[in-house]
């Protein structure tokens, strides 16, 4: 458990349990492995999904959080296929950012297939920002929240492809993060079970295409494996060697 005095590095929010290890949990691992603390953030329950129930998605993201290694893997309760937006939802989101104190944060893209994705995009942009607001006042547990703004935002690629601003090299971190995807069995085919509805994602297809496309993004950037990520702003670069380093 992180306290409100300690930090990660990254902090990445999910619209639904799975978001998270489905577009960057390879970049994750990359992060811990390089010697950073990772938290996760669900903005729902995940409970109106078409396969599992909300019991069994916690549970399944308790053992992705495990398996991934995380720090900690928070769950909020801002309502699945509806998420909400309002004054309140904005400060639960704001007062994780503030007892984390992340310096990158993860979030869903903007642009997206599922209505919910598209307004996490939303709620957790304005609170990145309103999170270093000092007149903006916060608690945790009862314990007053200081203002935090992380460096950096990152956008995680989902359904719909857009050109990246930078593509992370996941070549050794990929298949690892597949125990992460996998802990979430209830939302994938499984053999053998054919009376179960068939959603996008459920598909026999769904997991292989997800490897083709980290195949496609490594192939971009000359490596097996990548993952692609979009900024909303441009990236400024103030140690020039460290940032265009040798391989």
């Amino acid at each position: 458990m992180v306290t409100e005095q300690e930090t990660v590095y990254a902090l990445a929010f999910g619209a639904h349990p799975d978001d998270v290890e489905l577009s960057c949990g390879a970049t994750l691992l990359k992060i811990m492995d390089e010697g950073r603390n990772v938290a996760v953030c669900d903005l729902t329950r995940g409970e109106m999904g078409t396969l599992g129930t909300q019991e069994t998605r916690e549970a399944e993201g308790s053992q992705a959080a495990k398996v991934m290694g995380y720090s900690e893997r928070l769950r909020l309760d801002l309502g699945d296929s509806c998420i909400r937006s309002d004054r309140d939802a904005l400060e639960q989101v704001i007062s994780v950012i503030r007892r984390l104190r992340p310096r990158v944060v993860f979030t869903n893209p903007p642009d997206e297939r599922h209505p919910d994705h598209a307004k996490a995009s939303r709620l957790v942009s304005e609170a990145v920002f309103y999170a270093g607001l000092k007149k903006l006042s916060t608690n945790w547990e009862g314990t007053e929240q200081t203002p935090h703004r992380p460096a950096h935002l990152l956008h995680y690629m989902q359904y719909r492809h857009f050109e990246p601003s930078l593509i992370v090299d996941v070549s050794k971190t990929f298949e690892r993060s597949r125990k992460g995807v996998l802990a979430f069995a209830s939302q994938f085919y499984r053999e053998g079970l054919t009376d179960r509805p068939e959603t996008l994602i459920q598909r026999r297809e769904f997991l292989s295409g997800l490897e083709a496309r980290a195949r496609y993004l490594g192939e971009q950037i000359g490596v097996l494996y990548g993952e692609g990520f979009s900024l909303p702003g441009p990236l400024g670069v103030s140690d020039f060697t460290a940032f265009f380093s040798e391989k």
